[in-house]
């Protein structure tokens, strides 16, 4: 339904800013994925890549076949980071998503609250930092 259903930031100061650009990369993954059209039914995942650069910060963007949108926001100035890391980062990410998923009392389409989804994303973001 096009909602954030997890939203992580270092530092957290900047949490509102970050909401602005992921609701706003949702709206370009969308585009990608109808520009894509018929290409998208064949892939089992889909690596979007680079969504848009800002100034400040790089958005990635990742879909699953089941059509769960995952956004990645990266400083511009981390230049360490390649384009098969983050994609290395977004499978991770989408591996403890279908952990939760498995869980029996989550609600699909509920935020997420989980002490092991948390660990694995600051522990991404920390390798990042």
């Amino acid at each position: 339904q096009n909602y954030p259903l997890y939203i992580r930031s270092i530092p957290t100061e900047n949490e509102l800013k970050f909401h602005y650009t992921v609701h706003t990369s949702l709206d370009v993954v969308d585009e990608k994925i109808s520009a894509m059209g018929k290409a998208l039914v064949d892939q089992r995942e889909l690596y979007l890549g680079l969504l848009y650069p800002t100034e400040d910060y790089k958005v990635y963007g990742y879909v699953t076949n089941s059509k769960v949108k995952f956004v990645m926001v990266v400083d511009s100035s981390n230049t360490a980071l390649r384009d098969n890391e983050i994609r290395s980062m977004f499978r991770k990410l989408h591996n403890s998503y279908t952990d939760i998923m498995c869980n029996p009392f989550y609600n699909p389409g509920d935020r997420i609250h989980s002490r092991a989804f948390d660990t694995m994303v600051n522990s991404m973001m920390m390798q990042v930092c």
